[in-house]
């Protein structure tokens, strides 16, 4: 037999040897290392080439394969809803306090939802009702002089809400449901809420689609959002309890400790995103994650999978 037909002999043994062991690997449920491994075992060996915020970013996408709409929704008791016999003077106050575009509607409770209704549309709905009115001044405007105005005093803020025509439809989904499944549906039907309703048809969360996206870049924060001072609390010796959106400089300086990392691309600025960056995914609660500082510690108090909420921070003993 010539080495050609030895190497072939060989190749074909190990073809076949490798198919023996995907079958055993079906029978007892194994299956075959899927694509999504290998992309996971390809992110370890790629420490080089992905920076830390990089491979945070590929991660949760792949987590988000594994995350269903229970994990971003938000909890009935945080939800907040209008009243279907609100005025619209109660509607306009809770949509300034709540600071949110889009409320649901329900009828007698939450687990009577009518649909939702969204800021534009219902300042819309003011505004035509001020232009339906007589205006303030009937003459002319001079040349140069801006227009007469409209009098809001002649909107009725006593009406109720079930006599405006703005509500407009949400999905209703089981917390079960795939979060990428909701995500690919909201973009479908172009519609960011979603009530989440359980086993007996009652209302058990709410989710919208900025939930969905959070759960794979993390917190978006935009120019209306209350920045709060993080916490920085020493709770006994050489353990502090910090939240995760604290200042990493900041955290550095009332520690007495650097905990920046070397410069290779990250760019964190929070000290969560500093132990995402080191853990390499966002940590749990509970879970302890060794700082770049040898003898440091963070511990994981409290965290959901999008994001690390506060942490503990133990000093070398």
């Amino acid at each position: 037999m010539s080495r050609t037909d030895n190497g072939e002999h060989a190749a074909s043994r190990r073809e076949q040897r490798s198919g023996i062991v995907d079958r055993l690997r079906a029978l007892i449920g194994l299956g075959s290392p899927s694509v999504r491994e290998d992309i996971e075992e390809a992110l370890e060996g790629a420490a080089g080439d992905v920076t830390p915020h990089e491979r945070v970013l590929l991660r949760n996408v792949l987590a988000l394969h594994d995350l269903r709409v229970a994990d971003a929704m938000i909890p009935r008791a945080d939800i907040v809803a209008a009243a279907q016999d609100a005025t619209l003077g109660e509607t306009l106050a809770l949509f300034r306090n709540a600071g949110h575009s889009r409320l649901p509607v329900y009828g007698d409770t939450l687990d009577d939802p009518r649909g939702m209704i969204h800021i534009r549309d219902f300042v819309d709905y003011l505004a035509s009702l001020a232009e339906r009115a007589e205006p303030v001044t009937a003459e002319a405007p001079a040349p140069g002089e801006h227009a007469a105005t409209v009098s809001l005093a002649a909107i009725d803020f006593s009406a109720e809400l079930s006599t405006v025509t703005v509500l407009k439809p949400v999905l209703y989904v089981p917390p079960s449901m795939p979060a990428l499944d909701l995500l690919v549906k909201m973009q479908a039907t172009r519609t960011h809420l979603a009530l989440v309703i359980d086993e007996y048809g009652g209302t058990h969360g709410l989710v919208t689609m900025e939930d969905i996206v959070e759960m794979i870049v993390g917190d978006i924060e935009d120019e209306h959002d209350v920045d709060e001072e993080p916490r920085i609390e020493a709770v006994s010796d050489g353990v502090y309890l910090i939240d995760a959106k604290a200042d990493l400089e900041e955290v550095s300086q009332r520690l007495g400790v650097d905990f920046a990392p070397e410069d290779d691309g990250a760019e964190v600025t929070t000290l969560g995103g500093l132990v995402a960056s080191l853990a390499g995914h966002v940590p749990m609660r509970g879970e302890i994650v060794p700082a770049p500082v040898e003898g440091w510690e963070f511990e994981i108090v409290e965290a959901d999978p999008r994001r690390v909420a506060r942490l503990r921070v133990h000093a070398p003993k």
